[in-house]
């Protein structure tokens, strides 16, 4: 448990998700929950903290990639089980849209790598991946659609 004591109540995290010219920025995790597999950028909210102070905190830590917070694209439930399958740590991932703005991935802080993926090759039945990559970079790249698409028209 790495000296960690059992939570009762859920823990609050982020994720930044950054999708740039079609690429979506992900990190191989070097901590649980999934270490070892790629995933956005993100962790644990301190205390006193702004949700998307957070993101921007942990997308430059594990990254070195700045990038302006947008919006809240969802939240996600990740339940982290002991061996015996009983609940070891509950965290609620608030997803955080961010805008890329300058940097080039450089793995950091509790990331083993960090680069880019071209959301088309994002599906779920990739085993090396977090479960709702895909989904959650197809979301965040429709909103920055939406968002140029809105900019345009005025």
């Amino acid at each position: 448990m790495n000296g960690q004591a059992l939570s009762p109540s859920p823990i609050p995290a982020v994720i930044a998700v950054v999708v740039h010219e079609g690429q979506a920025l992900l990190v191989r995790r070097a901590n649980p929950p999934d270490v070892g597999l790629w995933g956005f950028p993100g962790g644990k909210i301190d205390y006193g903290e702004t949700v998307s102070d957070a993101a921007l905190r942990e997308l430059f830590e594990e990254t070195s990639i700045i990038a302006r917070a947008r919006d809240v694209i969802t939240t996600l439930d990740i339940f982290e089980r002991a061996g015996d399958q009983s609940l070891k740590r509950h965290f609620i991932l608030i997803a955080v849209r961010c805008e890329w703005i300058c940097g080039l991935p450089e793995a950091g802080d509790d990331a083993l790598e960090a680069r880019w993926f071209p959301v088309t090759e994002l599906h779920s039945g990739r085993t090396d991946m977090s479960a709702n990559v895909d989904i959650v970079a197809r979301r965040a790249e429709e909103l920055a659609s939406r968002e140029m698409t809105g900019l345009k028209s005025h």
